[in-house]
């Protein structure tokens, strides 16, 4: 293993790359996955106009837009980090309105429920052409059953997490410690990004 720094771009261009090396007119669904701070969500939104450029018709999506109802997912209250880590992801949603969906229908619902109302969106179903590359992003969402084809984990050190999670939100990080156990992410993706430092991230060469 080597651990090469890199910088964003090129972090961009090499799962662009991954994802275009692959039969043109396959679906790719495409996971990026990391803590919070890591702002997984910026290098899934990256990945999108590269990938379009190439050809590729892209459904960008967001977990946080298919977690399950409140009274699901807090039924053990609002700081129960099990329930973080295992109940808080609509994966069969995700897996029947989006990631099957474009493979199976040709087409997907965007967004299932608002995270900050917890009411249903009523976003209707967007079309997926063949060949579509779902960009997805999301938080310990590694391990769960989602139907994706490709990982990328944007990995930190326990120091890292520990200093860049927010006092209030002190009570996730037996999550993180659970899904670093449990799951083992680092080993698991097939993309694994250093991340520590934002301004200087690390790609591992496998």
């Amino acid at each position: 293993m080597r651990v090469e720094p890199v910088s964003f771009d090129v972090v961009v261009d090499h799962v662009v790359g991954l994802v275009t090396d692959r039969p043109r007119g396959r679906a790719v669904r495409v996971l990026v996955d990391g803590h919070p701070s890591t702002r997984p969500e910026a290098l899934a939104d990256a990945l999108v106009e590269p990938l379009r450029a190439a050809g590729r018709p892209v459904a960008r999506v967001r977990v946080r837009d298919f977690l399950r109802a409140a009274s699901l997912r807090l039924e053990h209250g609002r700081r129960d980090p099990d329930s973080l880590l295992d109940a808080w992801i609509d994966v069969g949603g995700l897996n029947r309105e989006v990631l099957g969906s474009v493979v199976e229908r040709g087409r997907y619902l965007p967004t299932l429920r608002d995270p900050v109302t917890d009411r249903s969106t009523r976003a209707p179903y967007a079309d997926a052409p063949e060949g579509t590359v779902v960009v997805l992003d999301g938080t310990l969402a590694m391990g769960r059953g989602l139907d994706v084809d490709l990982t990328v984990h944007l990995a930190l050190r326990t120091p890292t997490e520990t200093r860049n999670t927010p006092l209030d939100d002190a009570w996730q990080l037996a999550a993180y410690d659970r899904y670093r156990r449990e799951v083992q992410p680092e080993r698991r993706a097939d993309v694994v990004v250093r991340a520590d430092d934002p301004r200087h991230p690390a790609l591992v060469r496998r």
